[in-house]
């Protein structure tokens, strides 16, 4: 620990110790009662007066259900980084220091005012040479510097109570942080949100009432970013007048389903739809704004989560548990049994719910929190679904407080599996395949000549496995006694045929009596090879054939 983070070394200390209830007591053991309400809204307080990276924290610890007690999630989702405006002329010289002209030569309009002022950057209305249109998002003088002395200080915290406290060992918080760091610095860098918006806007291009703006790439650094602007109403905002002519049904399915393609179809997804991040717009559409945090979810994951989500819509707690928990990290108190029973529980009780109360953001938050009880760590790309489904909670009871979202999961999935099964069948990934099957066609006579070369010269080894060892050996012991034995019978009648026109004596019958001594040994030995196979092979046949007909008789 470096001594010049001190300060910011006392400021988090007071924080936990102020707030340690929440850490330490467990999820399920901290009641919703006022006191707990207090200290969840002082949390939220607390983070917000210490600066931006710790509103972007507290963010990040509200999509952690097996981390801290729901009062406590509820409250922290809702933390907004609204701050001071930074003063014009520091956003005109950050304008025209980036974009490398001035900002009346870019523009020709420039609001002076800010739209909207967050701790990371504020937003300004604008218009380009054209008249088209802007908004111009300019980040905070100075604002990774602080970001990155900040990141140093909550690392190095999180690396000693990882190493000296068993809640530090069980939770990994230096893992946790190094993922914030990353999504972090990622949303300070404006040009990769440029091209979230980009990628987002292309993917729910199907989706009429939902909007994404485009950027203006010529506009756009890593510390500018001019995009579309939008003319609406943040959701948050609106009063129930306002959503008396909302055509509020069919805009949440909308934007339900289109949350359902980004996740498992795309890949790719807009992880903060918080209703400050979308608005409604004066033509009756939907807008997705603020694209500095993105969530990625890999094709495996994908197919996973299809089934888990199906799962708990159709009430199957025993089949999403384990689906969770092979998504999932298991630690050394995992208890798989103990899993299946809470998700179970989990979901059963929601099936009780009333369609009001019935929220699919909630479902898989209290899920991560079962699983979390068990022993089983979460994929990173689950909590920030479950982040990012917690907040359209919130957007769909704006929108419409009857709004079933398992329904429309189970509505959805199918259209969804056929958009995944066209992709699969695209010109892309049809050459893919094609190359594949080249690059096999080629390597194939190599790779059986070398089979047949090891062969010839005695290196081919096989390795196989699920073979019982013992009972193995038994046999081939068997069998090489049967197979010693009828040489041993062959060389015995060989040996008295080729003695018997011998004239030696003593004779027996005629005939030498050595030569008849072989020949019983031989019978001997012929007739205990085969009374051993009748009595050892033959009811081992006559059962595999019993086994056999007996399927035939019950039909």
């Amino acid at each position: 620990m470096k001594p010049s983070h001190l300060p910011r070394y006392t400021d988090i200390a007071k924080l936990l110790l102020t707030h340690r209830g929440a850490f330490e007591s467990g999820v399920e053991n901290v009641d919703d009662n006022d006191a707990a309400t207090k200290d969840a809204r002082q949390l939220a307080d607390d983070l917000e007066a210490m600066g931006p990276t710790f509103v972007k924290l507290g963010q990040l610890l509200s999509t952690r259900a097996d981390v801290l007690p729901p009062i406590y999630l509820n409250t922290l989702k809702r933390l907004q980084d609204h701050v001071k405006p930074v003063p014009y002329v520091d956003i005109q010289r950050i304008v025209n220091a980036e974009l490398g002209v001035r900002v009346s030569k870019a523009f020709s309009e420039f609001s002076e005012r800010p739209a909207a002022a967050a701790s990371l950057g504020q937003v300004h209305r604008a218009a380009l040479r054209d008249g088209r249109p802007v908004a111009v998002k300019v980040q905070r003088p100075d604002i990774r510097g602080q970001i990155v002395e900040d990141m140093e200080v909550i690392d190095e915290l999180a690396t000693f109570v990882d190493k000296h406290t068993e809640t530090g060992r069980r939770y990994e918080f230096a893992t946790m942080v190094e993922e914030f760091r990353v999504s972090l610095m990622a949303e300070l860098d404006y040009r990769a949100e440029a091209r979230n918006l980009t990628v987002i806007h292309d993917n729910l291009a199907e989706y009429e009432r939902i909007v994404v703006p485009l950027p203006v790439a010529d506009y756009s650094t890593s510390l500018v970013l001019t995009m579309d602007w939008v003319q609406g109403r943040a959701l948050g905002s609106l009063g129930p007048l306002d959503r008396l002519d909302l055509d509020g049904h069919d805009l949440a399915e909308d934007l339900f389903r289109a949350y359902l393609d980004q996740i498992l179809l795309d890949g790719i997804f807009h992880a903060d739809p918080h209703p400050g991040n979308i608005l409604l717009m004066d033509d009756g559409r939907l807008a997705l704004i603020d694209m500095g945090m993105v969530a990625r979810v890999s094709g495996a994951i994908q197919d996973a989560l299809i089934k888990l989500l199906l799962a708990l819509s159709e009430g199957r707690g025993a089949d999403a548990a384990d689906v969770l928990a092979g998504l999932g990290e298991h630690l050394a108190d995992f208890d798989i049994d103990a899993l299946r029973r809470s998700v179970d529980d989990v979901v059963g009780r929601s099936l009780t719910l009333a369609v009001e109360d019935l929220q699919a953001g909630s479902l898989i938050g209290e899920v991560l929190r079962a699983a979390g009880e068990a022993g089983l760590r979460p994929p990173g790309e689950l909590t920030m679904i479950g982040k990012a489904m917690l907040n359209l909670d919130e957007v769909a009871r704006i929108l419409d407080p009857t709004f079933e979202p398992n329904a429309t999961i189970q509505r959805h999935i199918e259209q969804l599996m056929h958009k995944k099964m066209l992709r699969s069948a695209s010109p892309g990934n049809l050459l893919a395949s094609a190359m594949e099957v080249k690059e096999f066609a080629e390597k194939f006579p190599g790779r059986v000549n070398k089979v047949m070369d090891a062969l010839a010269e005695g290196q081919l080894t096989l390795n196989v496995q699920g073979i019982d060892e013992k009972e193995l050996m038994r046999g081939i012991q068997k069998l090489a006694n049967r197979v010693t034995t009828g040489v041993v019978v062959a060389a015995l009648v060989i040996g008295a045929a080729l003695i018997m026109p011998i004239d030696v004596k003593p004779k027996l019958l005629g005939y030498p009596a050595l030569a008849l001594a072989l020949f019983l040994l031989a019978a001997l030995a012929a007739g205990w090879l085969l009374i051993s196979i009748v009595l050892s092979d033959v009811p081992q046949l006559h059962s595999r054939l019993r086994r056999r007909r007996r399927p035939r008789s019950r039909r």
